[in-house]
């Protein structure tokens, strides 16, 4: 388990107390939990998470929703802070280069959650080197193979109506505005410098 790094009530007044005790006391949980069954006493439990997404056979549903809600929410709770406001240094620059600006960004990212059908997630990945927004559904993220996105995730964005539905009721679009409030760009500047790190 990854601790969250705020308070339930720590995103308030964008992400309600109640919600976010849902969300990572019972949904997170669950995934984990979950998961945990499902790889014991297989090769996989000696994996990282990265490393079992990226050779999963996705006809296996329990692992595929387990192992992806397991990543996914760990991406998401880490990506978000009070901090809020827009991101700075090499990251600004890649979006600036790759969207043309940081409202572009925006915008195509709010698009990629609100018009994503259902339930599931919006992405900034890093694509050979290159800044994308991709979206997913269901816990399906851009790790897995034979989606037809790919990429390395720097930010995440839930968008299954757990992640809002108590505050927002179907206002899905109220809530992505709020999402850039509680975005943690420094989280995401880390993952944008390791994802562009030549391996050695």
């Amino acid at each position: 388990m990854v601790p969250l790094k705020y308070k339930y009530f720590g995103l308030e007044e964008y992400i309600d107390e109640e919600t976010m005790f849902i969300h990572f006391s019972k949904h997170y949980v669950a995934y984990l939990n979950n998961l945990n069954k499902a790889v014991a006493g297989t090769p996989q439990a000696q994996m990282s998470i990265e490393e079992l997404l990226r050779t999963l056979d996705m006809n296996n549903a329990t692992l595929r929703n387990n192992a992806g809600g397991y990543f996914n929410h760990n991406m998401y709770f880490a990506g978000m802070s009070r901090s809020g406001g827009s991101p700075k240094g090499a990251l600004a620059a890649a979006i600036d280069r790759d969207f043309g600006s940081f409202d572009n960004f925006k915008k195509a990212f709010a698009e990629a959650g609100a018009k994503r059908f259902g339930s599931g997630w919006a992405w900034l990945v890093v694509n050979n080197g290159k800044l994308q927004v991709v979206s997913t559904a269901n816990q399906d993220n851009p790790l897995m193979p034979g989606l037809g996105v790919s990429g390395i995730p720097i930010l995440a964005m839930d968008v299954w109506e757990h992640a809002y539905y108590l505050k927002y009721q179907n206002r899905r679009g109220d809530y992505i505005n709020n999402f850039f409030n509680v975005i943690d760009w420094d989280v995401a500047e880390q993952l944008y410098q390791k994802a562009i790190t030549p391996k050695p």
